[in-house]
């Protein structure tokens, strides 16, 4: 079973990177074509729940390299800081968990006893799909069991589980070329129908368009649903796999759930990435790793908050 727990701390900086400089645009004022230009936002860039959630996810696969969800389901409630912007279903939910009702219970009475089909479960799995790398049905099989401690409808489970194996993927691809469409391929065999699974089949024909028309078509998840998030933000990672910068552009740019899109696609693209620039690839620019706020030290305590590993060469701005 190879492991890659390099891959999972890059995808979680990505991820958190992506998920405070996504944040930035909620704020007016912000301005995309200075973003391409190289002149992000001023820090400090503050992450949000997407970054919360998933460094506890990744502080457990690398501890025990498997999902205990009773385990997680506790981490979220006692680290749960409802100023990050967590939804008010998330909120009960976890309240509940902290208060001593099974989180199977509690997770499932929402929404009429269907469950979240919220995007939830799919912004924070990209570190565990990495840490999973090449290993695409280990991943999704620990992927389905994070989403079930809050998320228990099939089109979240669906999302988390496509997000992994696409982190996976990214994660087994970093010294090799990754055409577009094999990203996608790869996501296929964990599909299960419904509308998840189409807007993902959607995207991949859908390779090659403009990031307006691939947001138009699968949406940019304003609707805060798996079906509406996942889609994009795996055409975005596909798109642009080896650039890093590119990748959480093209999120700023379709707008809508923009700090979860980001953290979506930046943590699948930072799996292949890594940190820093070099022979053709862009990782995540170390201009921004400085500017998002530190991660808790429970979560990184493997590696210093702030320092930074591969890539290599100048940094991107």
């Amino acid at each position: 079973m190879p492991l890659n727990s390099d891959a999972a701390r890059d995808s979680l900086d990505g991820l958190s990177v992506g998920d405070a400089l996504g944040a930035q645009f909620f704020v007016p004022g912000r301005s995309l074509p200075e973003l391409r230009a190289g002149r992000p936002p001023a820090p400090p860039w503050e992450w949000t729940d997407d970054t919360e959630m998933a460094c506890s996810v990744y502080a457990q696969i690398r501890g025990d390299g498997r999902i205990d969800r009773d385990k997680l389901a506790a981490a979220f409630a006692d680290r749960c800081e409802p100023y990050r912007g967590y939804s008010g279903g998330t909120v009960v939910v976890l309240h509940q968990i902290r208060d001593g009702r099974p989180w199977a219970d509690a997770a499932g009475t929402q929404f009429d006893g269907r469950g979240s089909w919220g995007n939830g479960a799919a912004m924070r799995v990209a570190p565990l799909g990495a840490y999973f790398a090449g290993d695409p049905d280990r991943a999704a099989a620990q992927a389905a069991r994070s989403a079930e401690v809050t998320h228990r409808h099939p089109e979240a489970i669906v999302g988390a589980m496509a997000v992994a194996v696409a982190a996976s993927y990214a994660a087994a691809s970093r010294t090799k070329p990754c055409a577009p469409e094999e990203l996608l391929r790869a996501v296929e065999p964990y599909l299960v129908e419904g509308r998840t699974a189409s807007g993902v089949r959607r995207a991949a024909r859908l390779l090659g368009r403009s990031v307006a028309e691939a947001a138009y078509e699968l949406g940019n998840g304003a609707q805060v649903s798996a079906a509406d998030t996942v889609p994009f933000t795996l055409w975005a990672a596909a798109t642009f796999a080896g650039d890093y910068p590119a990748a959480v552009t093209a999120c700023v740019e379709a707008g809508g759930d923009v700090d979860t899109t980001a953290a979506i696609v930046g943590g699948i693209v930072a799996a292949r990435t890594g940190i820093g620039s070099g022979d053709g690839v862009r990782g995540v620019p170390r201009q921004w790793l400085s500017a998002r706020e530190p991660l808790p030290v429970w979560a990184v305590s493997d590696r210093a908050d702030g320092e930074v590993e591969g890539g290599g060469g100048p940094d991107m701005r």
